[in-house]
């Protein structure tokens, strides 16, 4: 089994993370917050990974601090939990539509950080969380995992359900690129035998 085990504590978060890649889509996530939370458990939901996650953070000055802190832990516990690489579909490419928004992610476990976010979000708040945020989470998340990560928000009239595309197909994109390749048998999916 792919599983990995994260802790992070600075001055300004303390986060715990269990993960197991190969899974049910089961997540339990205690965190202060509303969507955020939910944004999480949609991922796992959509990428079939369990997840068990604790986090605390200094949020009464702003979110900002633990949700790209969730984003840095959650990058380096897939990193973890791939390993060497070998077998994997490596890339993948989800267009999701979520009522009125259209969203795509597009994935490449490269071993190389790369984030490209091109959408336009409100900025305001949806519930507790800023929607200026999904930028930044996503792009600690591309860093620590060592991903191509380029996320299009294409069109949608309200923030909540552009996020919700985007976290739906994020978890999706992870899930294709995480699959075994059938025609791989422990080689790297590269013509440089390195990633």
């Amino acid at each position: 089994m792919r599983k990995a085990e994260i802790k992070r504590s600075t001055l300004e978060t303390a986060i715990e993370m269990k993960l197991e890649l190969d899974g049910s889509g089961q997540c339990r996530v205690d965190l202060p917050g509303g969507f955020f939370k939910h944004m999480l458990e949609t991922i796992c939901r959509h990428g079939f990974f369990d997840l068990e996650l604790r986090g605390q953070g200094d949020v009464e000055v702003d979110p900002h601090h633990l949700v790209e802190d969730c984003g840095l832990v959650l990058g380096q516990a897939l990193r973890q939990a791939i390993g060497d690489m070998r077998d994997l579909e490596r890339y993948a490419s989800v267009t999701l539509p979520m009522d009125e928004s259209l969203a795509a992610v597009h994935l490449d476990l490269s071993g190389r950080p790369c984030f490209v976010f091109r959408g336009r979000l409100s900025g305001l708040p949806v519930g507790d969380f800023p929607s200026s945020l999904l930028a930044d989470f996503l792009q600690a998340f591309s860093s620590t995992l060592g991903a191509a990560l380029h996320v299009e928000i294409f069109y949608g009239r309200s923030d909540h359900h552009q996020i919700e595309a985007v976290c739906k197909a994020l978890g999706r994109a992870l899930r294709r690129a995480l699959a075994p390749a059938a025609v791989l048998t422990g080689q790297l999916p590269s013509c440089k035998e390195l990633l």
